[in-house]
């Protein structure tokens, strides 16, 4: 692979400020004259330790190079990477910090602003983030979600009778995609199968290639054909919103049929009688970036747990085990029923913890923030935090590099980590409105993929590793040899 390529994709692996460089806005690395700024060295000006980072995530090696920035500098410091004057912060304090500080805010490049949409969650801050978040955390809570339990359930297994069942060998994060993309279809956007969930399906992988690259709008960039597929993907949406819109109000419809149906349902006021709560732009941003943040992260947490438990009977037994005093095959899971799988999700939570989806991203200080101990992040830099720095702590977790889910036994974790340690959803009121779904899609899947099936590693030592190319990656989409202990019953699933 050329230099330039290598370069491109790895810089989109911390949704890098590179893009303002490029578009004719660099900042400045040269410190102001302040006493009281962290310790550390901007070093070359525009590159200062970008190309060293860089090489360290294509080695697989990032968590390394943050510890021993870490091990010399502590747990705030200065730098400069991708042409901006950065302070990293790590540790719980530092994630608290980061979480509940309204004077830092997301940075996101503008590549993704531009493809996603600028009213989406991610690029909105006070009032118009807080409108917006809950909204969508008002459908993504408990209490909605228990009734659409059995929905994913479908999905799930409709989806293992057609591409897992009968098969000698499969490659499970490319599966897994395709399922996240299905949950996400049927549940939030209401999409029967058939030609406009396929034309979106479509859209959206095109859409990918081009979300995190350098923003030039240029005759075959990935930007280009990224910006040209999430119009194509918005006209669809646009289409489906209008759609919920009239069902609604001819009272063929319910607001709980699907997050769109219920975001085009919310109006502003206490009365229920004003204006929409949400405009259609900021319907179709959102349901957008549900989209792109529920597809990759749902299906690599799914992927690294079928890594881990290939190498892991005794893990694997127990939850057999746990599993097999669920329902009787043919019946559909409950939300009690996942209530129950406690061993399951504590097994998600250490893959979470070893294997973060996100491995870091960016704040912009709106303000000069003051953190404790006296150091100051001045106005225009920006922060960068990494959940593996917390997550990997031996003064946090004993052993950090052994696979234990026991540590997130309640009792266990209440006792041994402080707040802000175990953080693969974020924190504060940024924290993933979708941690819930994410919990009960996972649950529901693993249920039936250990219930139904045996796996081996179709390859070992330094082939069965992984990259962050921007996402984490196993090799070759992770192909595992299976094994059917019980059948499924794939005609009461064709669709």
């Amino acid at each position: 692979m050329a230099l330039a390529v290598v370069v491109v994709a790895l810089l989109v692996a911390f949704l890098t400020p590179l893009a303002v460089y490029l578009a004719g806005r660099s900042t400045r690395t040269k410190p102001p004259p302040r006493r009281n700024l962290p310790p550390g060295s901007l070093g070359l000006p525009l590159v200062g330790q970008s190309l060293s980072l860089l090489r360290a995530m294509r080695r697989n090696t990032a968590e390394r190079w943050l510890q021993d920035r870490i091990d010399r500098y502590g747990p705030v410091s200065k730098l400069s990477l991708f042409g901006a004057p950065t302070v990293l912060l790590a540790g719980p304090a530092a994630n608290k910090a980061v979480f509940l500080s309204e004077a830092l805010a997301p940075k996101q490049p503008r590549s993704l602003a531009a493809i996603i949409g600028r009213r989406n969650m991610l690029e909105l801050v006070g009032d118009d983030h807080r409108r917006v978040r809950g909204a969508l955390a008002q459908f993504l809570r408990p209490e909605m979600l228990r009734r659409y339990v059995g929905r994913i359930d479908g999905e799930v297994r409709r989806h293992l009778a057609g591409r897992w069942a009968g098969r000698r060998t499969v490659a499970v994060l490319p599966l897994m995609k395709l399922l996240t993309l299905d949950v996400i279809a049927t549940l939030l956007f209401g999409l029967a199968r058939g030609a406009v969930r396929e034309r979106l399906a479509a859209a959206f992988a095109d859409m990918l290639e081009g979300l995190w690259a350098v923003p030039l709008d240029l005759p075959f960039t990935a930007f280009r054909r990224s910006l040209r597929a999430s119009a194509r993907a918005r006209r669809l949406l646009a289409a489906t919103v209008r759609e919920k819109k009239a069902n609604l109000e001819q009272g063929e419809s319910s607001p709980s049929d699907d997050l769109i149906s219920y975001l085009v349902s919310l109006r502003d006021g206490d009365g229920g009688g004003g204006r929409p709560l949400l405009t259609e732009e900021e319907i179709i941003d959102n349901s957008i970036v549900c989209l792109t943040a529920g597809h990759d992260t749902s299906a690599i947490l799914l992927t690294f747990m079928v890594r881990h438990l290939a190498d892991d009977p005794a893990i694997l037994a127990a939850m057999h085990e746990e599993i097999a005093r669920s329902k009787r095959d043919g019946e559909a899971l409950t939300w009690e029923d996942v209530a129950r799988m406690k061993l399951t999700w504590r097994v998600a939570q250490e893959t979470l913890r070893m294997v973060p989806p996100v491995f870091g991203s960016f704040r912009r200080a709106l303000e000069d923030v003051e953190l404790d101990g006296g150091y100051v992040i001045p106005k225009g830099w920006q922060v960068f935090w990494a959940p593996c720095v917390t997550h990997m702590d031996p003064a946090i977790y004993h052993d950090p590099d052994k696979f234990d889910p026991s540590r997130f036994d309640a009792q266990a974790a209440a006792a041994a980590a402080p707040p802000y340690s175990f953080v693969a959803f974020g924190g504060g009121p940024r924290i993933c409105p979708g941690m819930e779904l994410a919990r009960v899609e996972t649950l529901v899947t693993m249920h039936y993929l250990v219930r139904h099936f045996r796996w081996r590693l179709c390859c070992g030592g330094e082939e069965n590793t992984f990259v962050r190319d921007p996402l984490p990656s196993p090799a070759n989409g992770l192909p595992v040899e299976l094994d059917h202990i019980a059948p499924l019953r794939c005609d009461e699933f064709n669709s």
